[in-house]
């Protein structure tokens, strides 16, 4: 969509990978395959968008993958070390200092302020307060909301709730970030907009962005796109010409 250059991107740097990576859920005495051996991997500053219909597995796919939940058999790798072999404290730490997650449903805390909730993951890192709060600063004014940092969820736009979720999940400085479904919940011009922030972002902290979609529009702003169909991946192709450095 954009001109070479616009991704942080860095070959060779395997900051993802999975390896037959299968989910089976069982439902009464039936079972549910929501992964299918899956393979995929992403190097370091990448911007993957899996596109997949409700139900497809994406949303199982980014749990694995955050460590929220355990395959059934395959493995997951971040930065070349396999989830399997972590405790749930060593898990904890991972998901706190090396993931960001963005949720369909903002999942902001709603007696916080837009400040306190992106202070939040900061706290429980123990970062100093004075750090602290340089750092919420900064990425308030960098998502466009330097202004309403003292404003509740509640008295917050849809979009503006959005880009709070996107700074919470960028203040720990996190290597990887994870979006479920970041553009359901708001209207076409709002969605292209956070959207365009995020890849903005993919660009100056050189963050691996992992966003999964039913939304065809936010395919536009992928580096690649991957499909995803009862449980099994597919590659969709690089948006990025032949012999880019993006």
């Amino acid at each position: 969509m954009e001109e070479s250059g616009t991704f942080c991107y860095q070959r060779g740097t395997v900051s993802v990978e999975t390896k037959d990576l299968t989910k089976v859920y069982r439902v009464g005495t039936q079972e549910v395959r929501a992964l299918q051996s899956v393979n995929f991997e992403s190097e370091q500053g990448d911007f993957v968008v899996i596109n997949g219909p409700s139900g497809s597995g994406k949303t199982t796919f980014l749990n694995l993958i955050a460590a929220i939940d355990r395959p059934t058999s395959g493995e997951v790798f971040i930065e070349e070390q396999a989830t399997s072999r972590l405790s749930e404290g060593q898990l904890a730490k991972l998901r706190k200092e090396t993931i960001g997650l963005i949720f369909q449903t903002f999942n902001l805390i709603p007696v916080l302020s837009a400040f306190e909730n992106v202070e939040y993951p900061l706290l429980l890192q123990r970062i100093p307060r004075v750090q602290r709060r340089q750092r919420v600063a900064a990425l308030l004014d960098e998502v466009g909301l330097a202004d309403l940092g003292r404003r509740r969820p509640a008295e917050l736009s849809g979009g503006q709730r959005q880009r709070v979720a996107v700074a919470r999940a960028l203040v720990a400085q996190p290597k990887i970030v994870l979006a479920d479904e970041p553009t359901a919940n708001l209207d076409t011009e709002t969605g292209k907009r956070v959207m365009t922030l995020m890849r903005r972002l993919n660009k100056e902290h050189c963050v691996v962005f992992i966003v999964v979609t039913h939304d065809p529009v936010v395919t536009e702003y992928a580096r690649r796109t991957v499909n995803i169909r009862d449980g099994r991946l597919e590659d969709g192709g690089s948006n990025v010409a032949a012999g880019s450095t993006a």
